[in-house]
């Protein structure tokens, strides 16, 4: 089994993904990290609070309002990922208008007028900053992105969610063509992120997270990528990143869980500490023998048939332990 493949097996055996709510703060970590690469500084608590409560942080409004169009651009693109659909360039338009419906802009060029607010495809030529990349020319987009749908949609007929290995890559190559093309104005790495998660949804794999630190190396694999014609830099560059985050998650899950034991045996300890002397020992006769009778109490400890009893009810009234069955058939059990 590749390496992948190994740590999601761990991954499915913990149950992490059973913990409560955890497909809303995984998504909303998505989102943070997606917003951070372009210069957002909300955090994932402030989202937090942004999407569930509607309050809002000090950090600029443009920054939540980037946050808040991505939140809703990924719950259409993964609904559209559960219904399987086909991808096409209408439908790439569409959810690049909800990513920059409030951070968009109305550009007049010289090959007309369009607005990135609404999806609509660049009329002009880009570069990647100052002495950067030079993408394709504005002519050549609408077809390269036809052409890369129907790869796309093939590429998603031959997959096999046996192989996650190979689910992964491609969906990290989809990413890397997709930048490559470079369709939009402006929000580009957010959509080919956001493609790249529908793909993984659809398979049934966790999505990836670019981690905000790991921008520079993300931003060099893609440069580098480019510059030598070699998707694969950038392709193993996602996939190691990928497996360094889920392994991080199990490390996460499996100190949390330690601790959680050890602060609910702390708990149960001192409770027993602060008991009184005898209801300690007749709890520590009852522990080491759940079967033991009242008289078997009293003949241990040497207390009396009041002393003992009184001690139970103690017992009882504060959870420490039931009676299951007949007071002659019947045993103990402890519930701390």
């Amino acid at each position: 089994m590749s390496r992948i493949g190994d740590v999601l097996r761990q991954y499915e055996e913990l149950g992490i993904w059973q913990q409560l709510d955890y497909d809303k703060f995984y998504l909303y970590s998505i989102i943070t990290h997606s917003t951070a690469i372009e210069g957002s500084t909300v955090s994932e608590v402030e989202n937090q609070l942004l999407f569930d409560e509607g309050i809002s942080s000090d950090k600029p409004i443009h920054e939540q309002l980037m946050n808040l169009d991505l939140k809703k651009a990924y719950e259409e693109a993964f609904a559209i990922a559960d219904r399987h659909e086909t991808i096409t360039v209408e439908l790439l338009c569409f959810l690049s208008s909800i990513v920059m419906k409030n951070t968009g802009s109305l550009y007049n060029t010289i090959a007309g007028t369009f607005n990135s607010a609404e999806g609509e495809l660049r009329l002009l030529n880009v570069s990647a900053g100052r002495g950067g990349k030079s993408y394709m020319a504005w002519q050549k987009v609408p077809d390269r992105l036809g052409d890369f749908c129907e790869w796309l949609n093939e590429a998603r007929k031959g997959i096999d969610e046996k192989d996650p290995e190979s689910v992964y890559r491609m969906s990290f190559e989809a990413h890397y063509r997709m930048v490559t093309i470079h369709p939009w104005a402006d929000g580009n790495g957010r959509m080919a992120r956001l493609v790249m998660n529908m793909i993984q949804r659809e398979a049934g794999m966790i999505p990836s997270i670019v981690k905000k630190e790991k921008r520079a190396e993300y931003i060099q694999s893609l440069s580098d990528s480019q510059t030598e014609g070699n998707e694969s830099i950038f392709i193993d560059f996602m996939l190691k990143h990928h497996i360094e985050n889920i392994e991080e998650q199990i490390v996460e899950y499996q100190e949390s869980v330690k601790n959680d034991t050890i602060k609910a045996a702390n708990d149960t300890l001192n409770d027993t500490l602060n008991l009184p002397p005898k209801e300690q020992e007749v709890f520590g006769i009852i522990k080491a023998n759940p079967d033991v009778t009242i008289n078997g109490i009293i003949a241990e400890s040497g207390f009396s048939r009041p002393t003992v009893t009184r001690a139970i009810s103690t017992l009882k009234e504060k959870s420490f332990i039931k009676r299951i069955g007949s007071r002659k058939s019947g045993s103990w059990k402890v519930i701390r």
